[in-house]
């Protein structure tokens, strides 16, 4: 009775835990008026709000255009040693920039880091340029690459960020392209530097990003200010093999930006962790085979995910291997055999049991041929 009383006890203060965890999302982390919270290696929203509201974003819009000058270095098209010209367009562009003059020389390397940690407008049209022949054209890409990652509540206008009338966002979709954008783990050589100098040493830059200095575990990613935007920031940090991506759009201030996204991503590293699925200890090593060559054939399952846990309740992953108790022959190598599924927080992930070798179904002719080939091998 003792022992019943106390599993009673002990699974509702773990139901009260989860349930002030669960609450605390519904909370008013942030004052501005829309944010999010990714968790960035499954996607896993940790808190939102009015993210799929249409905003101006600034140059929070240079998370994208990052995002296609990694992918152009990763095609060959762009080299980090490539010269860059600054055309007259580039240099016109005004707000944040290096001032760049027309017809200067600048490597594809000082001009990325111009755009990422100085949030020149000038370096990222020449960028742009450079990669596509023209802004209006890398724009295109940019709005063809937004299209694919399903960033549905996005157009661009430019590939700056200068407000522009039609050139909006989402919060939600700046979390998409800012998770896109860090496969790209040389992007956190840029968003990283918080001092560094252009021109030989001449031209001093510093980051927009003011979490660098005050915030444990920031990584990134990019800040963003205009008129009709206001305040904006992507931040990313990491702690405990977990990645977060947090978003504010809209702030009144630069400091309520950093205070919000701050908070936002402390929410994040309070009350989750990182859970590493792997194979559960009763996974069956083979599976029996009928009317087959051999009588069983043998398992595998690759799974290389994670899930997302409240860390009131780290144990709440639920594992389940559904397979039949035999197969029927004949059985092909990389044959679904069943699935081992697990479910965690109303998420479920499935992963494929498949046969690591090829069974044949049994005839007359395969047992002749084995039975003869037994006698001649003795």
């Amino acid at each position: 009775m003792l022992k019943k009383l106390t599993a009673v006890i002990l699974a509702f203060v773990l139901s009260a835990l989860t349930i002030t965890v669960s609450a605390a999302a519904g909370e008013e982390i942030i004052s501005a008026p829309a944010g999010i919270l990714m968790e960035a290696s499954t996607g896993k929203i940790l808190y939102k709000k009015n993210i799929h509201e249409k905003r101006a974003c600034a140059s929070v819009t240079k998370i994208m255009t990052l995002l296609l000058v990694f992918e152009a270095i990763d095609s060959g098209k762009l080299s980090l040693d490539d010269t860059i010209t600054t055309s007259e367009h580039a240099s016109s562009m005004g707000g944040s920039d290096i001032w760049l003059e027309p017809g200067e020389k600048m490597s594809a390397d000082d001009m990325i880091k111009a755009t990422a940690v100085a949030s020149a407008n000038d370096a990222a049209v020449a960028l742009a340029e450079h990669i596509s022949g023209s802004e209006d054209a890398f724009v295109a890409q940019m709005n063809e690459r937004a299209s694919r990652l399903g960033m549905k509540e996005t157009t661009f206008k430019n590939c700056n960020g200068l407000d522009e009338k039609g050139h909006v966002t989402s919060a939600f979709d700046v979390a998409v392209m800012s998770r896109e954008l860090i496969k790209h783990k040389k992007i956190f050589d840029y968003t990283g530097i918080w001092l560094d100098t252009l021109r030989g040493g001449n031209t001093q830059i510093v980051n927009t990003n003011k979490l660098l200095k005050t915030y444990n575990g920031i990584t990134g990613l990019k800040t963003g200010t205009t008129d009709e935007a206001g305040c904006c920031i992507s931040a990313t940090a990491e702690r405990d093999n977990m990645e977060l991506i947090g978003v504010v759009l809209g702030a009144d201030t630069g400091k309520q930006r950093f205070r919000d996204a701050a908070a936002l991503i402390d929410y994040g590293f309070d009350n989750y962790a990182v859970k590493e699925l792997k194979l559960p200890d009763d996974f069956p090593g083979e599976i029996k085979v009928e009317n087959g060559m051999e009588q069983t054939a043998s398992l595998s399952c690759e799974i290389r995910s994670k899930a997302i846990v409240n860390r009131a309740s780290p144990d709440e992953v639920q594992t389940s291997i559904e397979i039949p108790e035999s197969l029927k022959a004949p059985v092909a190598e990389g044959e679904k055999a069943g699935s081992i599924v697990f479910r965690t927080g109303g998420d479920t992930k499935r992963f494929d049991i498949i046969s690591k070798e090829e069974v044949p179904e049994m005839t007359f002719g395969r047992v002749f041929g084995r039975v003869v080939n037994s006698i001649l091998e003795v």
